[in-house]
């Protein structure tokens, strides 16, 4: 039904007759004259009514109306001097129209499509609507052009793309999962996977080596602008490698997305930071270096301090850290202002100091004596203009919500460079955390995860164990994590033992692996990256709702299909489930 794309009719077609098939964009009448944008997936072309050429296609282009579906045929012009449109692609060109074909009307929109963007709830209930949008349908097809980059990257590099279950069985992985009934085993029930996790290693034991699957995750937890109940991973495993094989590896995947997405090189190696100095040092384990802000300790200046919270936080071995906004001589409504957002924060206070004309004011300044200011203001490198803005408490505490602070500032203060991508690894996380809800340590990544040191015979700190774990870091946001897993059983039932699962439990849960890793499992690790977030990052959008075709709200309700939604009784009793809510 059509010779070309709308989009990629050119000045080489002058002089042809073609057919093209779309949408009508927008109509105007310019006296005798009638002018369609006429727009498909690949863009829009001018096309033109006239009497002159043929008066029964001029006259029944008056019925036409934004969004009709029409097909026409037509003789390819160049337009008049002075009417050209550089802006387009094909603004050099119209189509005169010698005969069309009204292939479906359209109703009354519930928004206008040329317009500006309209709200949310809009948007998602008439996403076949919201994707006639330019900006979303562009959003749309680089996502598409990303897998094939992501295939070919990966194909280039020997590995091998494997499906692996919907329906599995249901492991604690840190997310609820979603479960689905079984009809021919009443009372039982599968889970959709929250990731590949177990398959993958399953598949490296099977000896293929290496892994990938663009692939489905599905958890049940909270939805914010970054999170959706099913999303899209990119998994890889590898086998006989250690931690610096799967970051180069994850590296040059991320490279040929980037390049591909945004058209500039991405500089590899990409810098990394351990974990520890990356929470003293931003407060978090995925810190944002668009912006140069960074804590200092300021601890062990005040060791013999007088001032009563330096002082207790000292005696109960806490932090004080600092950070130094630079040269913006913030007003006393600004400090008080900052002073109420660390408090909504969570910090017991925030003390200030004004450096104005290198002296030192501040409500705590007659506290401190002169070698502690001195022994400050140099640590900090402080000038005139600057200002310190200090917290102090159990350093875990204080270095999260100064983490907070510094994001804060940077927002508030535009320090925040927003043309920038700054890619950053983490590594050597801890491999436990302890959980104040079950009152026990738990695998802080998943508990296959290696440790950097033989958990068999550990007797020491459990905080103090780090895993052979690491997450990359775009811009503040976590977009891919992974680590080098357990392949020994005596190893992985040592590793259970440390999190309080019994033999019992970990059989019940993990038997499947636990055999394969007895039937000569390789070393072996791997990554995954969320395709959405990765997406969303690097088109500079703020939700991967932009990203997603069919997208849920955060209540996790689809509003273009209505799901989820009630189901028949006749459905309920075959799978012998019984409701609670009528």
């Amino acid at each position: 039904m059509r010779d070309k794309y709308c989009g990629s009719v050119s000045k080489d077609d002058i002089g042809k007759t073609i057919t093209l098939s779309g949408w009508v964009f927008r109509r105007r009448d310019h006296g005798g004259l009638a002018f369609v944008d006429l727009r498909d997936v690949s863009g829009i072309v001018q096309i033109v009514f006239s009497p002159d050429i043929s008066k029964e296609a001029h006259e029944k282009a008056g019925e036409l109306k934004q969004e009709f579906v029409i097909t026409i045929t037509g003789k390819v012009d160049r337009r008049p001097d002075g009417t050209e449109n550089m802006n387009m692609p094909t603004g050099e060109i119209e189509i005169y129209v010698t005969s069309f074909e009204v292939l479906n009307t359209c109703k009354t929109l519930p928004f206008q499509i040329d317009e500006e963007e309209p709200n949310e709830a809009l948007r998602l209930k008439y996403r076949y609507l919201d994707m006639r949008r330019d900006e979303v349908r562009k959003a749309f097809i680089v996502r598409s052009n990303a897998y094939k980059t992501i295939r070919d990257y990966l194909s280039e590099n020997n590995f091998f793309e494997f499906e692996t279950p919907m329906l599995t069985k249901s492991t604690p992985e840190g997310a609820r999962d979603f479960i689905v009934p079984s009809r021919l085993n009443p009372a039982n029930f599968y889970a959709l996977p929250q990731s590949p996790q177990l398959f993958k290693q399953i598949l490296m034991i099977g000896g293929f080596d290496r892994y990938f699957q663009i692939v489905r995750c599905f958890r049940d937890e909270d939805l914010r602008a970054d999170r959706q109940p099913e999303f899209t991973q990119i998994d890889i495993e590898m086998s006989f490698v250690d931690v610096d094989d799967i970051v180069r590896m994850g590296e040059g995947l991320v490279k040929a997305v980037y390049e591909s997405i945004t058209g500039n090189v991405l500089e590899t190696p990409i810098p990394r930071m351990g974990y520890d100095d990356a929470m003293e040092l931003y407060g978090t384990d995925k810190p944002d270096l668009r912006f140069d802000l960074s804590m200092t300790d300021l601890t062990d200046i005040f060791h013999e301090t007088e001032l009563g919270v330096f002082k207790k936080t000292v005696e109960e071995k806490g932090a004080i850290k600092a950070f130094v906004l630079k040269g913006k001589t913030l007003s006393r409504k600004d400090l008080d202002t900052a002073v109420e957002t660390a408090k909504e924060m969570g910090a017991g206070g925030l003390i200030w100091i004004r450096n104005e004309n290198n002296t030192l004011q501040s409500p705590i300044v007659k506290f401190l004596n002169d070698g502690e200011k001195a022994s400050m203001s140099e640590r900090l490198g402080i000038a005139s203009g600057d200002v310190i803005f200090i917290m102090a408490g159990p350093r875990n505490a204080t270095n999260e919500i100064m983490g907070k602070f510094r994001l804060y500032l940077g927002g508030k203060y535009d320090l925040i460079e927003k043309d920038l991508y700054k890619f950053l690894w983490i590594v050597d996380f801890p491999l436990l955390e302890y959980s104040e809800e079950e009152k026990r340590y738990t695998a802080r990544h998943h508990p296959f995860t290696s440790a950097k040191e033989s958990v068999r015979t550990f007797q020491g700190d459990y905080d103090a164990i780090k895993a052979k774990a690491y997450d990359l870091v775009l811009n503040g946001v976590e977009i891919g994590g992974g680590s080098i897993r357990i392949f020994r059983m005596d190893e992985q039932m040592a590793m259970f033992k440390l999190i309080n699962m019994s033999e019992e439990e970990a059989s019940e849960k993990f038997g499947f692996l636990l055999e394969a890793l007895e039937m000569g499992a390789p070393p072996h690790g791997g990554i995954a990256f969320g395709f959405d977030r990765l997406l969303m990052m690097l088109l500079r959008l703020d939700s991967i709702r932009d990203v997603i075709p069919f997208p849920k709200t955060q209540k996790g309700t689809c509003l273009m299909t209505g799901a989820p939604s009630r189901v028949s009784s006749k459905q309920l009793n075959e799978l012998k489930i019984k409701t609670t809510i009528v």
